[in-house]
C-alpha cells in the first residue's frame, strides 16, 4: 500500500479526525521544537549569501544573516513574498499550469488564505516573528460544538442530514458511558478494579455520560441543545431529546469526535488579523527583507566551483544574468527544484525523490449574508463530512456579526483533490456550492464570489507540502539535510513539521546556524 492511498483509507473510515493523525505519522505536523531564531555571534564578516526562493524559509534566512551581516541577496520567481503563504484578496492572481488566470473579485477587507490560515499555539517560531514585526492578530476557532456533521457514508435516520456536534458528542459519550457503567455495576470489570477504584470509575463515567440516578443512565443533556429554549415569562425551555445509540452509530457521525484534540489541532489558535500574507509582509517591509529581494526572477542553472555558488537567472523582461555568492540556502521545494538544472550531487538527486508532494485544493467562497450566524448560531470553526472531495466547511473567524464573510467550502487532499483541480473554476464553484447547500438552505443563494487554488498546479509549487514515508524519511531525508559542499537547502520539506509555517522557519534557523559556524572560521 502507498503512502497516499494509506492516507485516503484512513479518510474514507474515519474522516477529518483520522486523516489528520494518518498526517501526522508521516512528519506533516509535529509540534515546534524551537522558540527563537540561533545566535549568530561574531558577524557575517562580508560573505555573500544567495537565497532561493521568498517563502518563509527564505524570507526568515535573509532577515537574519542580514541583521548577522551577510551580504544577502533573495531570488524570488514570484511578483510578491510569502511562497504558499498567500492571501487571496481583491485583486489577487493566479494561474495555475493548464488553467486559466482567476482574478479575486472579493469585496475590499474580504479574503481567503488558501495557503496556510491557522496557527497553532505552541508553533513559537512563527509566533516569534509575529510578535517581533508587531503582526495583529486574532484567535481562529479550530471547533464549534454548535457546528454541523454531515454524513453520506452512513445509513439510518440520521444520515445524510445536518446533525449538531454537540448532539452527536453528547449522545454518542452519554450511551457509551451508561453502557460502560452498567457493565461495571455488574461486576464484570471487578477483576480490573478494586472497590475504591470502581466508585470513582463510575463517578468518572457519571460526569462524562451526564449520567443520571442509581442506574446511571443517560437521558439527555442541556448541553445538547434545545427544541425550544429558555426565555423570560413563562418560557422555561424544552431540552433536546436524544438521538437513539444504534442511530447515532449507524450515521457515522461520531468519526470526528475526540476528547482530547490531536496536537496540531487545537481547538483555539492564531490568525493574522487581513491574511497570512502579513506575515512575510512584516518580513519584508518591518524586517526590511523587501530591499534584498529580485522579484520576478526564474532561477535556470545552479553551479558551485569549490569557492563560490553560481545561480543563473532570468527576470521578468527575459534579461539573463548570473548571481554569485560564498553560499547558497536553496529554500525552493524539492518537487519544482528537481526540474531545474540544479548541479546538485547524485546523492542529493536521488534523495530528492525520497519526497512525495500533496495535492491539496481549497476554495473561497463570498456570501452575501452570514447566514451561518444570523440562522444557525454557528461562530466559526467547521462543518465536517465523510465527503472526502470536501472534507470539511470552514466558517470565518473574523468580522463576527458582518454584513458578508467568505467561507472554506472545500480543503481536499491526495487523489480527491487531484479529480477535482481538473474542473475549471466554475465548475468547482457549482460543485462546492453544491455540497453546501445540502448542510444549509441559504448557501447558493448566499453567493457572490469565489476563489480556488489547486497546489499540486501551482507553477512554483507543485503541490501542498512534502510527504515522507519512514523509509524515506530514514534513508533520504537525512542526506538532503547536510550541505552539497556551499548549498545549503531549507523548508518545510527538511523539517518534521510538514505543512505549517514554523517547519519553513525552523529548517532556515537549522541551515543558517550550520552556514555561520562555518564561514565564521573561513
Amino acid at each position: 500500500m502507498t503512502r497516499r492511498s494509506f492516507l485516503e483509507g484512513l479518510g474514507q473510515i474515519g474522516g477529518t479526525s483520522l486523516l489528520l493523525a494518518g498526517m501526522e505519522a508521516f512528519g506533516m505536523g509535529i509540534a515546534s521544537a524551537q522558540t527563537a531564531p540561533p545566535p549568530l555571534q561574531g558577524g557575517g564578516k562580508g560573505k555573500k549569501v544567495i537565497i532561493l526562493g521568498a517563502g518563509v524559509a527564505g524570507l526568515t534566512s535573509a532577515y537574519e544573516l542580514g541583521r548577522a551581516g551577510y551580504d544577502v541577496t533573495v531570488i524570488e520567481a514570484r511578483s510578491f513574498a510569502g511562497g504558499r503563504s498567500q492571501t487571496a484578496r481583491k485583486g489577487f492572481q493566479l494561474t495555475e499550469l493548464g488553467g486559466e488566470t482567476q482574478t479575486c473579485q472579493f469585496d475590499d477587507g474580504y479574503y481567503i488564505n488558501h495557503g496556510p490560515w491557522r496557527i497553532p499555539f505552541h508553533h513559537r517560531s512563527t509566533l516569534h516573528y509575529v510578535k517581533q514585526f508587531g503582526i495583529e492578530v486574532e484567535l481562529f476557532n479550530n471547533d464549534n460544538d454548535n457546528s454541523y456533521i454531515y454524513t453520506t457514508q452512513g445509513k439510518g435516520p440520521l444520515a445524510r442530514k445536518p446533525l449538531r456536534k454537540m448532539e452527536v458528542a453528547a449522545d454518542a459519550r452519554g450511551n457509551a458511558a451508561e453502557i460502560l457503567a452498567k457493565v461495571t455495576q455488574s461486576g464484570a470489570l471487578d477483576k480490573q478494579f478494586g472497590a475504591d477504584d470502581k466508585a470513582l470509575f463510575l463517578e468518572y463515567l457519571k460526569t462524562e455520560g451526564y449520567l443520571e440516578g442509581k442506574d446511571y443512565a443517560y437521558r439527555g443533556t442541556e448541553g445538547r441543545g434545545w427544541i425550544s429554549k429558555p426565555g423570560a415569562g413563562l418560557h422555561p425551555g424544552v431540552p433536546s431529546k436524544p438521538y437513539a445509540f444504534t442511530d447515532v452509530l449507524d450515521s457515522g457521525a461520531w468519526r470526528v469526535l475526540a476528547s482530547v484534540s490531536e496536537w496540531d489541532q487545537q481547538r483555539t489558535m492564531f490568525q493574522p488579523k487581513g491574511g497570512m500574507y502579513m506575515i512575510p509582509t512584516g518580513f519584508v517591509t518591518k524586517g526590511g527583507v523587501g530591499d534584498k529581494i529580485r522579484f520576478s526572477t526564474v532561477v535556470e542553472k545552479i553551479r558551485q566551483n569549490g569557492r563560490t555558488v553560481d545561480v543563473s537567472v532570468v527576470d521578468g523582461t527575459g534579461q539573463r544574468s548570473v548571481v554569485s555568492g560564498d553560499y547558497c540556502i536553496c529554500t525552493i521545494p524539492l518537487s519544482v527544484l528537481k526540474s531545474i538544472d540544479n548541479g546538485l550531487s547524485a546523492p542529493k538527486q536521488t534523495a530528492m525523490n525520497g519526497a512525495a508532494y500533496a495535492p491539496v485544493g481549497k476554495i473561497g467562497l463570498q456570501m452575501k449574508r452570514r447566514f451561518w450566524e444570523e440562522n444557525h448560531w454557528i461562530y466559526g470553526g467547521h462543518i465536517y463530512t465523510d465527503d472526502m472531495d470536501i472534507v470539511s466547511v470552514s466558517l470565518p473567524s473574523t468580522g463576527w456579526l458582518g454584513p458578508k464573510g467568505v467561507l472554506l467550502g472545500y480543503y481536499q487532499f491526495f487523489a480527491n483533490a487531484a479529480k477535482v483541480s481538473a474542473l475549471t473554476h466554475a465548475q468547482r464553484t457549482d460543485f462546492a456550492l453544491s455540497f453546501g447547500e445540502k448542510v444549509f438552505p441559504e448557501y447558493r443563494d448566499s453567493f457572490e464570489t469565489s476563489f480556488s487554488v489547486a497546489w499540486h498546479r501551482v507553477k512554483y509549487n507543485l503541490g501542498g507540502w512534502a510527504m515522507w514515508s519512514d523509509e524515506s524519511r530514514a534513508r533520504d531525508y537525512p542526506v538532503l539535510l547536510e550541505p552539497d559542499d556551499r548549498i545549503y537547502l531549507a523548508g518545510e520539506h527538511l523539517s518534521y513539521i510538514g505543512g505549517w509555517q514554523a517547519g519553513g522557519i525552523e529548517s532556515a534557523w537549522m541551515q543558517i546556524a550550520a552556514l555561520h559556524k562555518r564561514a565564521s572560521v573561513a
